[in-house]
């Protein structure tokens, strides 16, 4: 099937760039076989939800100290560290992302320059690396790549391929293509009452 405009729209009703988030899905679902209506619900309800309804791209990383002791309490063991790193997302990325995920230490900045990027965010330099392997693209533009629709979109699907997900959305089992997506089950709920809708929008299901 093919995803039509007025169903995105019913999907993702508060986005302003409906045209573009469009022929991107279109264009490049097909690619990975993302195409029968059960597939695509289950693709977009995990996408909305880890996107914010398609909303937020690139990683947020703007916390406070307090937050930064809470989430990452192993890089930021103290106070005072925690303090000078807060609101500052560059640093905080290059320091928890370091010596992990193909990153170097903190000073190369590969933290931030392989941060969380994309629909399903692709973070860390070995993703990347195999994500620009698997579209024949140098690694050096995948930064500016992952912030396109197109980018985003595609890197999602490369991620969703290489976790088999589509056997998964074949089986409607949306509690195991989360645990494979997320580690566990944050955000279920949510996930769920989105796959739900849009199997509505999507004439697949109630």
């Amino acid at each position: 099937m093919e995803l039509t405009l007025h169903q995105l729209k019913q999907i993702l009703p508060n986005n302003t760039n409906l045209a573009d988030w469009h022929e991107a899905l279109t264009s490049i679902l097909p690619e990975y076989e993302i195409n029968t209506p059960k597939r695509i619900a289950a693709f977009l309800a995990q996408c909305v939800h880890e996107s914010g309804g398609f909303s937020a791209i690139k990683e947020n990383l703007n916390y406070k100290a307090a937050s930064l002791q809470k989430v990452f309490p192993k890089y930021f063991p103290t106070s005072e560290l925690a303090e000078a790193y807060a609101h500052k997302q560059e640093k905080i990325a290059n320091r928890v992302y370091a010596n992990r995920m193909g990153n170097g230490d903190e000073a190369s900045g590969d933290g931030f320059r392989y941060c969380g990027r994309g629909l399903i965010q692709l973070t860390g330099h070995d993703n990347y690396q195999s994500f620009a392997d698997s579209i024949e693209t140098p690694l050096a533009e995948m930064p500016e790549y992952l912030a396109t629709f197109a980018g985003a979109v595609q890197s999602a699907c490369w991620f969703w391929e290489c976790n088999d997900l589509n056997s998964l959305a074949d089986s409607g089992d949306i509690k195991a293509m989360t645990k494979r997506i997320n580690g566990g089950y944050i955000g279920l709920e949510d996930r769920i009452k989105h796959y739900e809708h849009i199997k509505v929008v999507l004439g697949c299901g109630s």
